[in-house]
């Protein structure tokens, strides 16, 4: 008998690797469908009107108020939760045994964010039922630069003194 493992199972470490792009990725294709018509403004509030309507009495005036920060929070979740993503995968792919955070994952995870907003807008400046506007891009990398703010007071708060969390500088 062979001591050696078949060839279509992966290490651990790759195992990982594999998972964390593979969120990454699917999360991607999440960012790539909502930046279709099919989550334009008209077709959300086709779901959300009459929710808001039936559960607060919610007029539609009042309601296109709420539809506008609704759907910014919707960018700042989905790109803070992309830019979370990156960075674990960064982290997968140039781990650092005693680092939890590092600038270049969290560099590389709101750079990567960063150039997905921008071609996320361009593409919906092309739909006639989307707008591709600077500001969502500014949105959207201020919410990768707050998820990275957030993991990095998580690994501060809660490490427990044996590993580090940001890598030191070389003397």
């Amino acid at each position: 008998m062979s001591t050696l493992s078949p060839p279509f199972l992966l290490s651990s470490k790759r195992h990982d690797l594999l998972k964390a792009w593979i969120a990454a990725i699917l999360w991607l294709i999440v960012i790539a469908i909502e930046s279709t018509a099919l989550a334009s403004a008209e077709n959300t509030s086709r779901i959300l009107y009459p929710l808001l309507h039936y559960l607060f009495n919610m007029d539609w005036e009042r309601f296109d108020h709420w539809h506008f920060y609704i759907r910014k929070t919707g960018h700042v979740v989905g790109y803070g939760m992309l830019c979370f993503l990156l960075f674990r995968a960064w982290r997968a792919t140039w781990p650092k045994a005693s680092v939890k955070w590092m600038a270049r994952w969290a560099g590389l995870a709101v750079l990567g964010t960063a150039i997905v907003a921008s071609l996320d807008e361009w593409h919906q400046s092309f739909i006639p039922t989307r707008t591709g506007t600077w500001r969502d891009v500014v949105l959207d990398t201020c919410a990768a630069i707050a998820a990275q703010i957030l993991i990095l007071i998580w690994w501060k708060a809660f490490s427990k003194g044996t590993t580090s969390v940001v890598q030191k500088p070389a003397a």
